[in-house]
């Protein structure tokens, strides 16, 4: 299976974070599963507008992450947005805020941190494998 999720990022280098619905309830960057046939790139873009209603500009590859447990490439990108994010599925997000990486909200999943940190890192995508998650509450 394939994923893709972006770290979504505005001028004051805050990140854009939704709060699902199910699960955990946790915190996490916009994204989800890909689609027949879609790229990774469609599936982020897809997963932004569905999630948040927004359209993401000037993405860039920043991360991959291999979950055996789950069979499952996870790709993570950066990008921007001009658009103003709202919730756009209520069934899946229940809240959407932007955070600075000191502020980030609890629960939130050791993954979602590591692939913002990779996206502020500036060095080029790696392939990485990742364990079950760990929540900081």
């Amino acid at each position: 299976m394939l994923g893709a999720a972006t770290v979504i990022v505005d001028d004051r280098h805050r990140v854009l974070l939704v709060k699902h619905a199910y699960g955990e309830r946790n915190w996490e960057l916009p994204g989800g599963r890909g689609e027949a046939r879609e790229s990774v790139e469609v599936t982020a873009r897809r997963e932004a507008r569905e999630e948040v209603g927004i359209e993401v500009d000037h993405m860039r590859l920043t991360g991959v992450y291999w979950e055996p447990s789950a069979d499952m490439h996870h790709f993570a990108f950066l990008g921007s947005t001009t658009g103003t994010p709202r919730v756009a599925d209520s069934t899946e997000v229940t809240e959407i805020g932007w955070f600075s990486r000191d502020t980030l909200p609890r629960p939130v999943s050791d993954f979602t941190i590591r692939r913002i940190d990779d996206a502020f890192a500036e060095r080029p995508p790696a392939v990485t494998v990742i364990g079950p998650r760990v929540w900081l509450r």
